[in-house]
């Protein structure tokens, strides 16, 4: 999730358990315990794929931050040991600031790798957008409460509970979102005679309501929208990936397999001025993919391929703002026309490439 909800998130926390104790700083510690795992974006792991891939590795592993809760719960109690309250229920609400932060990364679609050191592939629910309003505000409001009322008043302490037993609601109800749009796009393939090699479901930014459909078919993939007020079955488009063209001359690319192992075979492959473009399908929407790597080098004709060592990200599209208001639209209203493949980028192959 965004960094705001992981601070006000990890300060609500240590405010429901040591504010009574703490006051007013319970919000400050719990904040800075909050953002401990991102701390690895500060890291270069030596090119773009690295970068994208390695984040949430290490920092966000079970096993790596209930040692470190373990060690710096020791080293509180050992040079600012408080006697109202326990070094277990210091532990406690350390590890859980550290455990919530990565398990509520790992609902969101970049993915997570919450087993690390084992080479799993990261676990990405995608059953929240990586912003969302009804998530943090309460959060974020529980806390400003509980700046200006103290904690040590029972109302200031309520606030966090209530808070949290909100946010926790609602997430747990967007696995009924991801359900909805997981079965529609199962209903939707089986009468198009389609049996996909992937499929990825996830909401589209801001809300829950409105949800973004992919199924990946060899060279091709199929995207629609569907939200809870549907009654039609979703409306799917094919759009090219080219997969059989790039992936031969990406066979020993060390980026491209990690990649695939990153994000599975929701993978687009464009060649853009001379250069084969490897785009992450999970994250943003068709026209605007934020997650985009040039991997390797052709001629004019499409051939002596030549891949890239330190892989680079590729510019992004400029996103339309106003694509979020047809969103809106089209979340209440399944007639609105938005078009999938309009909002594409027209690219195209050469003509000696299939």
């Amino acid at each position: 999730m965004d960094s705001i909800t992981q601070v006000v998130l990890g300060a609500s926390i240590q405010g429901a358990l040591l504010g009574r104790w703490q006051g007013r700083k319970a919000l400050l510690y719990g904040a800075i315990l909050g953002t401990l795992p991102d701390l690895d974006v500060v890291l270069d792991y030596g090119d773009a794929v690295a970068n994208m891939t390695y984040h949430r590795g290490f920092s966000h592993s079970l096993l790596v931050l209930s040692v470190v809760s373990v060690l710096l719960a020791w080293a509180v109690r050992r040079f600012r040991p408080h006697p109202e309250y326990s070094g277990v229920r210091l532990w406690f609400c350390i590890w859980l600031i550290l455990i919530t932060h990565v398990l509520l990364d790992a609902f969101t679609t970049y993915g997570t790798q919450l087993f690390w050191p084992l080479t799993t592939p990261p676990v990405a629910i995608s059953s929240i957008f990586i912003i969302d309003p009804l998530y943090t505000l309460p959060l974020l409001l529980a806390v400003i409460a509980g700046l200006v009322l103290g904690l040590r008043r029972r109302s200031g302490l309520r606030l966090q509970y209530a808070a949290l037993a909100f946010s926790s609601l609602y997430l747990a109800s967007t696995l009924a979102g991801k359900q909805m749009a997981d079965h529609r796009l199962e209903q939707a393939l089986a009468n198009a005679g389609i049996q996909p090699q992937a499929t990825f479901t996830s909401p589209t930014p801001f809300n829950t309501v409105l949800w973004r459909v992919v199924a990946v078919d060899g060279d091709d993939y199929y995207e629609g929208l569907v939200s809870w007020f549907d009654r039609q079955p979703v409306q799917l488009e094919r759009l090219s990936r080219h997969a059989s063209a790039a992936q031969p001359v990406l066979l020993d690319s060390p980026q491209h397999q990690r990649l695939r192992w990153f994000a599975g075979d929701l993978l687009r492959y464009d060649l853009i001025d001379d250069q084969w473009v490897v785009t992450d399908l999970r994250l943003g929407m068709t026209g605007y993919h934020p997650f985009r790597f040039a991997l390797a080098t052709v001629g004019p004709d499409g051939q002596d391929a030549e891949l890239i060592e330190f892989a680079e990200l590729w510019p992004a599209p400029s996103a339309e703002l106003q694509a979020l208001s047809w969103l809106q639209r089209r979340a209440l209203d399944e007639h609105y026309p938005v078009s999938l493949v309009r909002l594409a980028e027209p690219l195209t192959l050469p003509p000696t490439l299939p």
